[in-house]
């Protein structure tokens, strides 16, 4: 495989098938020559043994190349005196900043990402089909990306499209330039060709500077086709993380590269939000929970770091591997809030990395730094593109619709106007129900343009919900509705509960004292204060994410009478403009449909 250092930028990489603020530390423990951090020997000529490598890295940026609003574009941060701080956060301009003010004095440093550089985008990248994104990773100087899940919203095609360049097989040319692809390798070690069995991009890429060589094997998550919409992931196989990893691993090894990091679209739960939460505080890895614990402990020792991503949390752990060896685990949240830096002691002698010499920090994006221009004016190229469509009014809010908590005002929004929308097509449509993981954002009341307070544009209604899906109408029996409520908390949402958006008139308790799919109180489901009939059939509202199947919702994907209307964004988009004006302006609905015990 061909080895590249950071001078050398623009390649084709050929599609197979069709500072500021406190920061989290973990370190190992010591146990090195004085030298070892410096790079520098002891009065002989020529390189020292070790030399530290600055790996920087972050993950799940989708797309969001202005500062996110509201929650979206804070962390909170724990004070030495145990109190919080919240801090506003992200924007390529301030990344590009404080990336390249880390890079400063730094020889050896690399740049990674973790996946999901893109899909679910704001307007300004979204409309465009994510070619700013790129464009602007460009400028970031990334070196290398594993795939993420949402790399395949729109196909192994257009993924090949971002990787190496050309005007959109629809849409054309945006611009007078030719896109001209990602200047980084996509890696996708364990997303196959169903046909040839092989890799639909690079399983793995070699960054070399001199005589140091390190190895990246990207891999996203084995699950991906049950959080995708089916077209995404059609004629693809997704294979197992650990297998894959250790495989290539063996691969690189005999190539002479000793050094490897796993570039892992997967994740895990700290025990804290706060980005600096020590997470090693009891023992190495016991605040952290998820699948990338069983994954970092059974991905072979020969792999010396993992970058992960996808739960859009924050942490950097040590976890065993399975010689019962610390090994580093990072993850930066989300949407460019965070990057990691992580210094890997390379040892010349050997080949790999010191392990005992690893450190490694989230830093906060902070607002406070100078905007780098080139994002800036790469900013206001797209922006002035976007404009005309990004800037019309849709709506109007009388205060901020958060998008957070089990049941959240934005979800019941969506879920409200999926079902206001299905009426229109189908007049005995009798409810909706949303996807929590489709709601990306809220709706702030503040304005962020010139728009004004609690006007609701085209471009803040893209930002909840970039994907396209379609509403779709499907009958379901009664019993098959009360089970897809128990799907939200059992089955593969056993672990990680998704909690359905519902549309007005549904309502139901949800138990947490209990376990599994008995967390939802069946007696309890009700609409419009009827119980439902285990007989009854019911015309249900979904996207057509939700009505394939997805997250975990098998039921889902057996209704009957499909009915598929128009995409999600033009029913909210049409639900704000017939409920809402400037002097009557929606309020946020009240979440009052699902009553938790707990």
């Amino acid at each position: 495989m061909q080895a590249r250092s950071r001078p050398s930028r623009r390649r084709s990489y050929a599609l197979l098938a069709s500072a500021a603020g406190l920061a989290t530390v973990a370190a190992l423990a010591s146990a090195l020559p004085a030298d070892a951090h410096s790079g520098k020997g002891h009065g002989h000529h020529g390189p020292s043994r070790y030399q530290d490598v600055q790996l920087l890295s972050f993950n799940d940026l989708h797309g969001n190349l202005e500062p996110p609003s509201g929650s979206s574009g804070r962390v909170t941060e724990t004070q030495a005196d145990g109190t919080t701080k919240t801090i506003d956060a992200g924007g390529v301009e301030y990344l590009a900043t404080h990336l390249r003010q880390a890079r400063k004095g730094k020889a050896y440093s690399v740049t990674a990402a973790g996946g999901d550089m893109v899909g679910a985008s704001p307007l300004i990248s979204g409309l465009f089909h994510d070619e700013p994104t790129i464009e602007a990773l460009n400028k970031l100087d990334l070196d290398v990306t594993t795939v993420g899940n949402h790399e395949f919203d729109e196909g192994a095609r257009e993924l090949a499209r971002l990787q190496n360049g050309g005007c959109h097989p629809t849409d054309g040319c945006y611009t007078a330039k030719k896109f001209k692809g990602a200047d980084f390798p996509y890696l996708a070690a364990n997303v196959l060709d169903e046909k040839t069995d092989k890799p639909i991009l690079k399983p793995y890429w070699v960054w070399q500077k001199k005589d140091v060589k390190i190895g990246f094997i990207g891999v996203t998550l084995e699950g991906t086709p049950g959080i995708v919409s089916a077209d995404g992931v059609k004629g693809l196989a997704f294979k197992d993380e650990v297998e894959t990893i250790n495989k290539y691993a063996k691969v690189l090894q005999r190539q002479g590269v000793q050094s490897i990091v796993a570039l892992v679209h997967e994740g895990g739960f700290p025990a804290s939000s706060n980005y600096n939460y020590d997470c090693d505080s009891a023992g190495a890895g016991s605040g952290i929970s998820g699948p990338i614990v069983d994954i970092a402990k059974n991905v072979t020792p020969a792999v010396d770091a993992l970058v992960t991503g996808h739960t859009h949390t924050a942490y950097v752990c040590t976890i065993d591997d399975p010689a019962g060896n610390p090994r580093m685990v990072t993850s930066a949240a989300s949407f460019g809030r965070l990057y990691t830096d992580t210094t890997l002691t390379y040892d010349r002698r050997t080949g790999d990395i010191a392990r005992t010499a690893v450190q490694s920090a989230n830093h906060v994006v902070t607002r406070d730094v100078a905007k780098a221009p080139d994002m800036t004016d790469l900013i206001g190229k797209w922006n002035a593109l976007a404009a005309p469509i990004g800037n019309r009014a849709i709506g109007y809010i009388s205060a901020d619709v958060n998008s957070t908590g089990t049941e959240s005002p934005m979800g019941d929004l969506i879920a409200d106007a999926q079902f206001a929308y299905g009426r229109e097509l189908d007049p005995e449509t009798d409810l909706a129900l949303m996807n929590p993981g489709g709601v990306r954002a809220g709706l702030t009341y503040a304005a962020k343009g010139s728009e004004g307070d609690g006007v609701v544009t085209y471009a803040e209604g893209f930002t909840v919900q970039p994907f396209a899906n379609t509403v779709n109408l499907q009958d379901f029996t009664g019993a098959q509705l009360i089970q897809v409520l128990k799907e939200q908390v059992s089955g593969s949402n056993a672990a990680a509960p998704k909690i359905l958006q519902p549309s007005r008139g549904l309502t139901y308790t949800l138990d947490l004292t209990k376990t599994g799919a008995d967390r939802v109180v069946t007696d309890s489901v009700k609409l419009n204060g009827t119980a439902i009939d285990p007989a009854a059939t019911y015309r249900v509202a979904t996207n057509s994410f939700l009505a394939g199947g997805g997250d975990g919702f098998t039921t889902l994907g057996q209704g009957t009478g499909d009915l598929v209307g128009t995409d999600d964004l033009s029913a909210l988009a049409q639900y704000l403009t017939a409920n809402s004006s400037a002097t009557s302006p929606l309020a946020p609905p009240a979440t009052d449909r699902i009553t938790i015990v707990q």
